[in-house]
């Protein structure tokens, strides 16, 4: 049974899997960013084709460029995404550590308080939420989304992180404490670095849902200071005429980033995902 449970082959046929949905999950990628180098006649007569000939265009782009502050919007929406991630992986480690490590009365409950956030969206308090950030004067603030984005990723990093961490080997720790070590040195130096697939899985699963938001962004921060990447982009959608070149245009540049961090993250994110299922 354990050899079974070792075997190569599932490992490769898990691998394989992944990156065959990856490829499915990129196709509306690859035609998104073909149109958006399309005239707009080109865009709705031939979608599948590649930019080629009378089709291609820069007109969205040059768009994009020339009405509203792309490049702010883009830091806005950069600096939001990696110190919310930054926080929601420091945080939600310390508490996985915390609750898988140490016995303490209530600690079940604990656990169970904390997975509740995954099951109630946090969507349900944005009237809550908005009254809060107004009363703290965070309104129009890239602090403001910054926590809750800290508060919608904690309960699934928590949940995520404090069942790799049990498997963490006990001997490894106490051997670090018979050494000398600090407990936070214990959760540093040794914990952290067994878990780094554990940790790209949840850098990416948060990733990409605060990247795309628009919800949180149109209510907490509309100002056109602090405006990101998605809600500067529905300047070009209107009421009756949309651009259509500028909307894919923008689309296929916020597209780009989320492709890079989940390429640098990708083969820590398979293992992580993998891990259970090939032991």
């Amino acid at each position: 049974m354990n050899k079974a449970r070792h075997n190569p082959l599932n490992s490769a046929a898990a691998h394989g899997a992944l990156i065959l949905y990856t490829l499915i999950a990129l196709f509306p990628v690859f035609v998104i960013i073909i149109n958006s180098f399309k005239t707009r006649k080109a865009i709705f007569a031939e979608p599948l084709t590649p930019p080629v000939g009378d089709a291609f265009s820069l007109i969205g782009y040059q768009t994009v460029m020339k009405q509203g502050d792309f490049f702010l919007y883009f830091q806005n929406s950069f600096i939001v995404t990696v110190v919310s991630l930054f926080f929601i992986l420091l945080f939600g480690a310390m508490a996985a550590f915390a609750l898988s490590e140490y016995r303490f009365r209530g600690n079940t409950l604990m656990g169970l308080y904390l997975a509740l956030g995954i099951m109630i969206p946090i969507r349900i308090g944005t009237v809550a939420i908005l009254e809060l950030m107004v009363q703290t004067g965070l309104i129009n603030t890239l602090l403001a989304l910054i926590l809750v984005y800290t508060a919608q990723g904690l309960p699934l990093a928590v949940f995520i992180l404090s069942e790799f961490m049990r498997q963490v080997s006990d001997d490894l720790k106490n051997a670090g404490r018979i050494d000398g070590m600090s407990e936070y040195a214990i959760f540093f130096k040794l914990v952290l670095p067994l878990v780094r697939p554990a940790m790209a899985t949840v850098a990416v699963f948060n990733m990409i849902p605060i990247w795309n938001d628009l919800w949180f962004p149109l209510i907490l921060a509309p100002g056109e200071s602090t405006k990101t990447l998605t809600l500067g982009s529905q300047v070009f959608i209107g009421q009756f005429v949309t651009d259509w070149n500028a909307v894919l245009s923008a689309l296929s540049l916020a597209i780009l980033p989320v492709l890079v961090l989940y390429v640098i993250f990708s083969r820590q994110l398979i293992r992580g995902i993998t891990s259970g299922a090939v032991k």
